[in-house]
């Protein structure tokens, strides 16, 4: 072997290990300025948001206060609903109760008249009273109940007394004990009635 086979690489004798050291290249100015040019459209678009964000709670600030106005508003409305209301119910006999007035003065005239003692003076003056009163209740919409052909219907009439005969074979109306009144065609108060029924079989 010759001596040259034998010799070993001297950098590998001394044990040297070569480091190649690559270096950045120079960045064009085409390419710097695409940078410089996306940095600037980042940054318009960021102050676009943030301006839209301070009009977005700006319009959202108004749009809590109109609703807390309103609803302010809201509250309002129905105290003074509910006020009316409660006066509507305490004060709407007003009209028919002022209207009652005429009807007590006439029951006080009648009663203090001189003219009680003549002959029949208290009954007219009661007459005219009673008619002054079926007026106004016929103007408030009060109608008396009418019994027709003496048969008896449960939905008009209150049988207060009943009395068994074999002489009839539905339930009749022997006799209006009181008289019954509806309201606008409304039932406001049943006719009492001594009322006639069927014999039960023994």
């Amino acid at each position: 072997m010759s001596e040259m086979d034998r010799k070993e690489p001297e950098d590998e004798k001394e044990g040297k290990i070569e480091i190649e050291y690559i270096t950045p290249t120079k960045k064009s100015s085409k390419e710097t300025k695409a940078v410089k040019d996306q940095t600037k459209a980042v940054k318009s678009t960021l102050k676009k948001k943030e301006s839209e964000i301070k009009q977005l709670n700006e319009k959202l600030d108004e749009l809590k206060d109109d609703f807390l106005r309103k609803a302010a508003d809201m509250e309002n409305l129905r105290k003074r609903l509910e006020r009316e209301k409660n006066e509507y119910f305490k004060y709407a006999l007003s009209e028919l109760l002022r209207d009652l007035l005429s009807v007590l003065d006439n029951f006080e005239r009648a009663l203090l008249s001189e003219s009680q003692e003549e002959e029949g003076g208290l009954r007219q003056g009661v007459e005219m009273i009673y008619k002054q009163l079926n007026d106004l209740l016929a103007k408030q919409g009060v109608s008396p109940i009418e019994i027709k052909e003496k048969k008896f219907n449960p939905h008009l009439h209150q049988a207060f007394i009943t009395e068994e005969s074999d002489q009839v074979k539905e339930p009749h109306v022997a006799e209006e004990l009181q008289k019954g009144y509806t309201i606008h065609d409304r039932l406001l108060r049943p006719s009492l009635v001594k009322v006639i029924i069927p014999k039960k079989d023994s």
